[in-house]
């Protein structure tokens, strides 16, 4: 069964096999992060990354998985700050295995395990809630390499 597509405020990346979707109010740095993820792809800290839509993308639930596409009319662009709107290499869609939420209200320096994860209609996916002004690179470079210890 599948549900939507809805429509968010959002940018995403696919890394690898999974999109990273990247989340937050206008401003927060979501094209920013959806840049640096790509380019830490193609410097080789994270497997390849390619942008799968900045700005506003859509939501569907299918095969027990949550996927994200680009809105048709902002395929292929990004916002870069200082330059302005740009074209560049992208995928149609991807499922999503990472959520990162910018500027987020619960964001701890050690959260509690139920704040990273995010529950709905019966998906589960890994979060990262990044606080107002932490560079979230890092903690997303972090959660794609590394593994949770006991």
């Amino acid at each position: 069964m599948s549900t939507g597509p809805a429509s968010i405020h959002a940018s995403a990346v696919k890394v690898g096999d999974h999109a990273v979707l990247i989340r937050g109010p206008s401003g927060a740095g979501k094209s920013r992060l959806a840049f640096d993820l790509i380019l830490a792809g193609r410097a080789g800290q994270i497997p390849p990354a390619v942008l799968v839509g900045d700005d506003r993308v859509h939501l569907a639930t299918r095969g027990g998985e949550m996927w994200v596409s680009a809105a048709p009319a902002l395929a292929g662009l990004i916002e870069i700050r200082g330059l302005g709107i740009r074209a560049c290499d992208h995928v149609s869609e991807a499922p999503i295995g990472l959520i990162v939420d910018l500027m987020a209200a619960d964001a701890e320096r050690l959260p509690l395990p139920h704040a990273l994860r995010w529950h709905e209609n019966g998906i589960e996916l890994p979060r990262i809630p990044v606080g107002k002004g932490y560079e979230p690179l890092p903690l997303v470079v972090a959660a794609l390499t590394t593994t949770e210890s006991s």
